[in-house]
């Protein structure tokens, strides 16, 4: 069933054509990704379908009883005067029934006509039923718990919806639209606002709706994770794939490919004819072959100029320089603290950056990751504590917030140039080029540049001078997944110390060797990516979830019953009609059942003996290997670092089959008992 249709549908800005005669169907629970590079039309794509954006040509059709819900980049208020109500608000006639129930009720206590009281209590029960339906799919307890899954505290749940920032109306905002069940969800970047906790919850989440989507999203992993059809903003035009996302992209790989074949042919077609009538034209003999081929050739050169660019969208695509090498140590950090008023972030902070390190810097919003990165800048003093630098440290320093490095008045040129002023015009050029900024583009002003431009500045100015320590604070944020993608290419070859915060699971993972997690005004080190930090917070959730294994106590086993020799008493008496020999058999057959299991049961105890030795022995060996991962000074010798990080994923997966067949033989042994 299809629940939108834009039939034909164009627009334009400025004599810019967005999109023409596009033709596209969402329907019942499909899970579509919009991609393309910034600027091409994504967002206002999503506007059109729902409704607020008019169309230049087209028609946009909506199913009769079809529900959208709609998360923009930015959102400037909430609806509702707490948190928590502005969530439930967000479900369409919750509101009017509670309003109604409280005029009837008033009604009700004003008058003392019994027909009419009659009839007020009617529509009392009536509505009671429909807002006991709202109970039931749109329950108190769902909302609370998406507003905690988005990182929101029980306190924060009555506080006036005025008080919060722009980050965090944006995460209440997307928990109304979780919490309303539309029929079709329309997502534009919903994980910019989110810390890192907040992406892996709502990424659960998501496999649980049921709604129609389509997503505009910069991380990689969640796109693959959520989406089954990609509609992208084509050099051709608006194109549609089936798949994810790393589906869409050996597909697109095979489509230019040939589309470039389709345009070389073309080409050389048409040089060919042009030479032939170059020769030709003056012989008599081909004159009218000559003269219908030249004929050819203007109407194949009107059609080249025609057509839309066919072929390779730009991409981003740039590496850092060598940079200067470090000593061993590159940043100190020593007895931090640091507090903003009441707001205590960090108490007696210990923690040593080295040299080759790649660390990311995680934790929920507010925990202070941003301003950790600005200590380690010095761009912010700590208010208790010491940060001290290694030798020949040159720290490069990328901020989210592009207003405190840029200059509005300033134009792109100007930007990149003023940190290399000594460089060649056509090297800042160059530069510039790189990051998609060529001609008349580097003349643009600051000011008028859209966020994801003003995020290809900032690389370019590091791209001139990185430094060998550099410190990103969300850098793919204002980058589409392509763009992304190049950055984490770029960041893999580079040759200094990196320390990273993001949000973004694709770039983490990909980059980390180390993971900061910022927790109870501490810093904890993890080695490893992101996928591994995962996986050790799972093992100690487990943990302590569930009882020591190894304290396993089976209960004593019970003895056989004594067979009575005592014959029973006459069936005449009333007495059971079983006779003596059956009894006796019966008794002996018991006996031997019995014995039969406790023999069983003692095979399979002896099995879990082994199995719990065994996983005390690989526990304890990873104990030892998580210790030599922790040293610092292993990364300087790499070969024995991968043969540690080696056995400690191997003993991990051994581990994993004997816990599996741990629980399957306590499973047997509870069965028999």
């Amino acid at each position: 069933m299809s629940l939108l249709v834009l039939e034909n549908a164009s627009i334009a800005f400025g004599g810019q054509t967005i999109f023409s005669d596009v033709n596209l169907r969402v329907g019942a629970g499909e899970k579509i990704g919009l991609i393309g590079p910034n600027g091409a039309g994504k967002s206002t794509l999503l506007k059109a379908l729902m409704g607020l954006q008019a169309l230049d040509g087209g028609a946009l059709n909506r199913a009769r009883t079809c529900r959208t819900a709609y998360l923009p980049q930015d959102i400037l208020d909430l609806a509702g005067d707490t948190l928590l109500n502005s969530v439930l608000n967000t479900v369409p006639g919750r509101g009017d029934i509670e309003k109604r129930l409280e005029s009837i009720e008033k009604e009700l206590q004003e008058t003392d006509d019994v027909d009419v009281q009659m009839k007020l209590a009617g529509q009392l029960a009536d509505l009671g039923d429909r807002l006991a339906h709202f109970e039931v799919f749109y329950s108190e307890r769902q909302a609370a718990r998406i507003l905690d899954g988005l990182g929101f505290s029980q306190s924060d749940f009555a506080r006036p919806t005025a008080e919060f920032s722009g980050g965090w109306k944006m995460r209440g905002a997307l928990a109304g639209l979780l919490f309303q069940k539309p029929d079709v969800l329309f997502l534009d970047e919903p994980t910019n606002h989110l810390d890192l906790p907040s992406v892996l919850w709502l990424n659960e989440f998501m496999r649980e709706l049921s709604s129609a989507m389509i997503l505009i999203c910069h991380d990689r992993d969640f796109l693959n994770r959520h989406i089954e059809r990609v509609i992208s903003f084509e050099p051709e035009g608006l194109r549609q794939y089936t798949g994810n996302y790393d589906s869409y992209l050996e597909q697109r790989e095979q489509e230019e490919e040939i589309l470039d074949a389709s345009l070389r042919n073309r080409e050389r077609e048409l040089r060919t004819m042009e030479r032939f009538v170059t020769r030709f034209k003056a012989k008599a003999t081909k004159a009218r072959q000559a003269q219908s081929r030249a004929r050819r050739v203007k109407r194949l050169k009107a059609e080249l100029d025609a057509d839309k660019p066919i072929g390779r969208a730009r991409k981003l695509s740039f590496s850092f320089p060598d940079v200067s090498r470090t000593g061993r140590d590159v940043i100190k950090l020593k007895n931090i603290a640091k507090s903003f008023g009441d707001i205590h972030l960090y108490q007696k902070l210990h923690r040593n950056v080295y040299s080759d390190d790649r660390i990311a810097i995680v934790g929920v919003n507010g925990a202070g990751k941003t301003t950790l990165l600005r200590i380690m800048a010095g761009e912010l003093e700590p208010t208790v504590g010491d940060v001290t630098y290694g030798s020949n440290v040159e720290i490069g320093y990328y901020s989210q917030h592009h207003n405190e490095l840029l200059h509005a008045k300033r134009t792109v040129l100007d930007e990149v140039r003023a940190v290399s002023p000594g460089a060649s015009e056509s090297f800042i050029r160059g530069v510039c080029g790189a990051f998609l900024f060529s001609r008349d583009e580097v003349d643009k002003v600051i000011g008028v540049l859209s966020g994801g431009e003003r995020a290809r500045v900032l690389l370019a100015r590091l791209l001139v001078n990185p430094g060998n320590v550099l410190l990103m604070d969300e850098p793919t944020n204002h980058l589409d997944v392509a763009a992304a993608d190049a950055l984490a290419d770029a960041l893999d070859s580079y040759t200094g110390t990196l320390i990273f915060v993001s949000h973004n699971t694709t770039f983490v993972n990909r980059l980390a060797t180390k993971v900061w997690d910022i927790s109870n005004s501490d810093v904890v080190e993890y080695p490893g990516n992101l996928a591994e930090y995962l996986d050790h917070l799972e093992r100690h959730k487990a943990a302590e979830a569930e009882p020591a294994k190894s304290s396993h106590k089976p209960p004593p086993t019970q003895k056989a019953e004594a067979v009575s020799e005592t014959p029973p008493a006459d069936p005449a008496d009333g007495a059971d009609p079983e006779s003596y020999e059956e009894r006796k058999a019966r008794k002996k057959r018991e006996a031997q059942e019995r014995n039969r299991k406790n023999t069983n049961n003692k095979a399979i105890r002896q099995t879990i003996g082994k199995l719990e030795r065994r996983i005390a022995e690989l526990e304890a060996e990873n104990t030892t290997l998580e210790e030599d991962l922790a040293d610092p000074t292993i990364y300087e010798r790499y070969a024995q670092y991968e043969k540690i990080l080696a056995n400690y994923q191997s003993n991990q997966k051994k581990l994993g089959e004997l816990y599996g067949r741990w629980e399957h033989q306590q499973e047997a042994l509870n069965s028999n008992e």
